[in-house]
């Protein structure tokens, strides 16, 4: 892997742990010294992560994390909804026996986690278990999309996680979509991925109420 792709996973971890607050300005000589790297791969990797939706270029300020809006919000999360209902569609027809063990087992993961009241290590059981479903659907150009909108989501995805119950109201959306997968049933893989994604209602507002949590003055 290429320095600069290094550098963007680091960066990337730190704005989805929330070390690196929406409104954080990014200074390349300030990351060139914090990595022990020349400017050069920090450039290549602002420039990434700028594609991606993760920070923003402003002139005279240099690199910005962005910092998303709620009505923006909950758009992408509608988006990300329809995304993971098409992986989930495709999943419950295309997966092999051997991906669909491996769907279980990352369930199992986050049901280790869920019981050790773990949100860190849950979150990232969730990643894989959502990682294996867009991989599942066996389409290269969703699997990119998804892949790319999960990136910018998660650090909105990490916060919902610490709500209280979310976990376990998580897990049990999960099961209904490893039910759903491994059973074969495409249409209710894809109606409980959306349900799983979507944030409406009380999951929203919960949300909206942490997201001070993820804000630095601009």
């Amino acid at each position: 892997m290429k320095m600069s792709e290094q550098l963007r996973e680091a960066i990337e971890e730190q704005i989805a742990t929330g070390e690196l607050l929406p409104g954080s300005v990014l200074e390349e000589l300030a990351l060139a010294a914090r990595f022990g790297v020349s400017r050069t791969p920090v450039r290549e990797a602002l420039i990434q992560l700028a594609a991606e939706g993760l920070i923003e270029m402003r002139p005279r300020r240099g690199a910005v994390v962005t910092s998303i809006g709620p009505a923006r919000l909950i758009e992408m999360f509608e988006v990300m909804g329809e995304l993971e209902a098409m992986c989930g569609r495709l999943a419950a027809r295309r997966m092999s026996d051997a991906e669909r063990e491996a769907l279980r087992q990352s369930h199992r993961d986050c049901l280790d986690a869920r019981e050790a009241a773990d949100p860190d290590r849950y979150f990232y059981c969730n990643e894989r278990f959502h990682e294996a479903i867009y991989a599942g659907s066996h389409n290269g150009f969703l699997l990119e999309q998804a892949q790319q909108l999960h990136r910018r989501l998660r650090p909105y995805r990490r916060l919902q996680l610490r709500v209280r119950h979310r976990m376990a109201s998580s897990f049990s959306e999960h099961q209904a979509v490893v039910d759903a997968i491994c059973g074969g049933d495409a249409d209710g893989a894809a109606a409980a991925l959306r349900a799983h994604v979507v944030i409406q209602g009380e999951r929203f507002g919960d949300l909206l109420a942490s997201l001070s949590e993820l804000t630095t003055p601009a």
